[in-house]
């Protein structure tokens, strides 16, 4: 169980980047090389968090903001921390970011084998308004999913 006095939730700053560096490819298991987050983290469109817990980043994310439509770039947990809810945290403010930005919505790509990714953006009321077949390197579908915000 999490204990939430022990998380973190930041901007990343290119310190945050630095720390990961090493270990971006297999503990995050990401295909966004070190010089892409270095990128994003210059974007003025992007938004990057950090989701310390323990002291120790587990999980990174971020939206890129387009007009009035935020676009999850990418949201991944450390391997060994999956599945405790994370995701979750990091999501809820990426979301609120969005609001805060007056965004009228906010979409995704998301593969279509990966699961618990699938359920946690669902939970949240996001709903698949498409596919783009061989989206990703290895040939796999992307599904998109969009999550209006009719409270604007």
């Amino acid at each position: 169980m999490i204990d939430f006095t022990k998380i973190e939730v930041h901007t990343m700053q290119l310190s945050d980047l630095e720390e990961i560096q090493d270990c971006l490819q297999t503990d995050f298991d990401d295909f966004w090389t070190f010089e892409i987050f270095k990128g994003e983290l210059v974007n003025t469109t992007s938004s990057y968090l950090v989701l310390r817990y323990e002291g120790e980043i587990v999980c990174f994310g971020g939206i890129k903001i387009i007009l009035d439509e935020a676009n999850i770039m990418d949201i991944v947990t450390k391997k060994k921390k999956r599945n405790q809810g994370f995701a979750r945290i990091l999501l809820n403010e990426l979301i609120t970011i969005a609001k805060e930005e007056n965004c009228s919505t906010m979409t995704l790509e998301v593969r279509e084998h990966n699961l618990p990714a699938i359920h946690l953006y669902e939970q949240f009321d996001f709903q698949e308004v498409g596919r783009r077949k061989h989206y990703y390197r290895n040939g796999d579908t992307a599904i998109l999913m969009t999550l209006p915000f009719t409270n604007l």
